[in-house]
């Protein structure tokens, strides 16, 4: 079994990436992604954008969740942020942050909120914005 780490610092350290495997000098501190999510690469609940806002549920970060996940609770504990933003303070893939997150939804560790949709109306504006410059 792998040890629960606990502190971010710990985490990091872990997944910092050495030596190719095989060399003598790999170790056993770099996890690869698939790992992480058990071999999966699609969420089990699809449909989180990289703009979707998490924020973690009281008490979810006294949890004896482990590993990433427990990184992502206490990352969220203190303000909303969005998957990408997750993703790079946990320092992971985004598909990888993704499917993690959306486990922790589903789970009920992490709530979340869509962010509003543009209307036709404000892309178009946007558009011509953009090629006025």
């Amino acid at each position: 079994m792998i040890p629960a780490l606990r502190s971010r610092e710990d985490w990091s350290a872990a997944h910092r990436p050495g030596p190719a495997a095989g060399s003598d000098e790999a170790g056993d501190a770099f996890v690869r992604p698939f790992i992480v999510t058990g071999g999966r690469t699609r969420p089990r609940r699809d449909g989180l954008r990289v703009d979707t806002l998490v924020r973690a549920r009281p008490g979810a970060a006294d949890s004896e969740l482990e590993f990433e996940r427990l990184s992502i609770v206490r990352l969220c504990a203190e303000r909303a942020l969005s998957v990408a933003e997750v993703a790079v303070g946990i320092g992971v893939p985004l598909g990888v942050a993704r499917v993690l997150i959306a486990d922790l939804i589903a789970e009920n560790f992490l709530d979340h909120q869509e962010s509003a949709a543009l209307s036709g109306h404000a892309i178009e504006r946007i558009r011509d914005l953009v090629r006025a410059l």
